[in-house]
């Protein structure tokens, strides 16, 4: 009988053995997978049109004196829901070109717990050149190392697999909301592509190179240019885009267009952006984030004659674009 437990208590240790083996293999082999499927996946928060200002009004449609609320209610939403590879500002920061509101701005985007970028908007710059653009750069790179650029336009890689291009489409030389990219920022764009053609591209600029509607006023004025040089891009490109404050998702082939609304007018929201990479297949799944605020939400949707066309329809809220390669 004893001889029986002995050997029954070694089959028993040889067993539980044999299975934590199995389950460290196991569990290395689940680890490997997710770590790879991590490498392949960007997560992306934009945040566009947040028109920040500390002394405002309310105009006709732009709650001005919520902004630093609906903010803060992004900005607590993205910290609560990650993680994030970044988070990107794409333009109109602030509503008034002045360099204090920009420093109030960076107080509240600092409270990010993960990286965050930004661009320039047309409300961001002064063309008398109080806030220029290289002043823009400086306020921001003052209170956050990853606007250390050496341009106003710039580009990053946030992870293996993916370039990060951030353009300048600010007219600073007069009084217009249209937009438009430099002769020489054109050249770099052209060489930033050619640089990192087996990369995802990620474009992130205020003015839209595909509209979300039609507005003469506000348009990029070398948009056709910008988007025959992108489409040259063998691999995805996916756009962010603002300006508008709308709400529209559009395919062209392999280019994904994105547009960001506002936060201080209706939807009063920021968008979430999955990029998931496998092979020659890239699925991008967009949504939109609404603010907490429903009161100013409500009220804001009073305010706006056709408030429909910056709501968009549910695939330009909520949907997943599937990307492939070019030959």
């Amino acid at each position: 009988m004893k001889r029986y437990n002995k050997k029954k208590k070694k089959e028993s240790f040889v067993s539980k053995f044999v299975n934590f083996v199995l389950t460290i293999i196991i569990a290395c082999a689940i680890g490997s997978q997710v770590c790879t499927a991590a490498n392949n996946n960007l997560r992306i928060a934009q945040v566009s049109d947040a028109h920040f200002s500390s002394f405002e009004d309310n105009t006709s449609y732009k709650f001005l004196k919520k902004s630093g609320e609906l903010l803060d209610d992004a900005i607590f939403q993205i910290n609560t829901s990650g993680p994030y590879d970044f988070v990107i500002f794409t333009g109109d920061l602030i509503n008034v070109p002045k360099t204090s509101e920009l420093e109030k701005f960076t107080n509240h985007a600092n409270n990010l717990i993960y990286p965050w970028y930004a661009i320039d908007g047309n409300h961001d710059i002064d063309i008398d050149g109080k806030l220029s653009k290289r002043k823009f750069l400086e306020v921001l790179a003052s209170h956050n190392e990853n606007m250390n650029q050496k341009n106003i336009y710039y580009a990053f890689t946030p992870k293996k697999g993916f370039r990060v291009i951030c353009l300048d489409s600010i007219i600073d030389y007069k009084l217009t909301a249209n937009g438009e990219v430099s002769n020489e920022e054109f050249i770099w764009l052209k060489e930033e592509l050619e640089s990192h053609e087996k990369d995802i591209i990620v474009v992130c600029t205020h003015v839209p190179i595909i509209e979300p509607y039609s507005s003469s006023s506000h348009k990029m004025l070398n948009d056709y240019e910008i988007r025959k040089l992108l489409k040259t891009h063998k691999n995805p490109v996916i756009v962010l885009q603002g300006h508008y404050h709308g709400v529209k998702a559009k395919q062209d082939d392999n280019m994904l267009v994105i547009s960001c609304p506002s936060l201080v007018t209706y939807p009063n929201a920021f968008r979430i952006i999955n990029i998931n990479s496998n092979k020659n297949r890239t699925l991008v799944d967009v949504y939109l984030k609404e603010t907490n605020l429903k009161d100013i939400q409500s009220r804001s949707k009073l305010r706006l004659i056709g408030s429909e066309k910056l709501y968009g329809d549910e695939n330009d809220r909520n949907a997943t674009f599937e990307l492939g390669r070019k030959d």
